[in-house]
């Protein structure tokens, strides 16, 4: 049980979108708020929308040269500048400039990352941290208020499941996943769902700010177990296809 109260407010918040070129949820909401950010506006804050990977959001790709949301590291955020390295790799950089520095005081408290997912997953929140107070509280708010559809909590705590995220520059970093949507498709289902997480979350941050305390509070969290990969043949190559009884269930207790 874990509850909270307002130490030290919250200012500086980013909603981003397109970290995945083909992940269109974000690229929508976030182009959407650049325009007309009345719907994410709260007293007190500066909230920020902003497209992570705009060359890859052009084409409607994953990425350019590599994975974005992989290159969050010390190792590659300290690299020299040159047009030599990897497109993501400059736009990180150019991120961890704008948002961070990473593991600074004078980084972003919170970024949002809005991805989607071809897996039934729903609507998930990504915490990475499950001794962080803030962030149970925030994402409880969050299920309470998205009720009765379902919202999950995906712990990837473990040091071997983390990797170096485009939202690990924030203070509190918190990764929304909302699916099925294929890649490159927009569903509305799906998008008024993102939309609803966003908006329950900024109203969390301002009654946190506001001084409301949260009673204690417990939730339960999804974490890998192993993994199970598809059969495959000699030549290493998938020999299978999920059943028809299976695709698309998602089972919740």
């Amino acid at each position: 049980m874990t509850s909270c109260v307002a130490k030290e407010p919250i200012k500086k918040i980013a909603i981003f979108g397109g970290t995945h070129g083909n992940e269109l949820t974000g690229v929508f909401l976030v182009t959407h708020w650049l325009r007309n950010g009345t719907e994410v506006h709260r007293a007190g804050l500066d909230v920020k929308p902003f497209i992570t990977n705009p060359r890859a959001v052009e084409k409607c790709t994953r990425y350019i040269d590599c994975d974005l949301n992989r290159v969050f590291d010390l190792e590659n955020l300290s690299k020299e500048m040159s047009e030599d390295l990897p497109y993501e790799v400059r736009r990180a950089q150019e991120i961890n400039h704008l948002f961070g520095p990473k593991n600074s005081d004078d980084a972003y408290d919170i970024v949002f990352d809005l991805h989607n997912t071809t897996s039934n997953m729903g609507c998930t929140l990504i915490l990475e941290d499950s001794r962080n107070d803030f962030l149970i509280q925030m994402f409880h708010y969050i299920k309470t208020c998205m009720a009765p559809l379902p919202c999950s909590v995906y712990l990837i705590e473990h040091p071997s499941l983390k990797y170096a995220t485009t939202r690990s520059i924030a203070k509190y970093p918190v990764g929304i996943e909302v699916g099925p949507q294929p890649h490159g498709v927009l569903r509305a289902d799906i998008l008024d769902q993102m939309r609803k997480m966003i908006k329950h979350a900024l109203d969390f941050i301002q009654h946190f700010n506001e001084g409301k305390e949260f009673p204690p509070c417990s939730i339960d969290v999804y974490k890998i177990m192993e993994k199970v990969d598809y059969p495959r043949n000699e030549s290493g190559d998938v020999a299978a296809v999920i059943h028809p009884n299976l695709q698309m269930r998602c089972e919740r207790k």
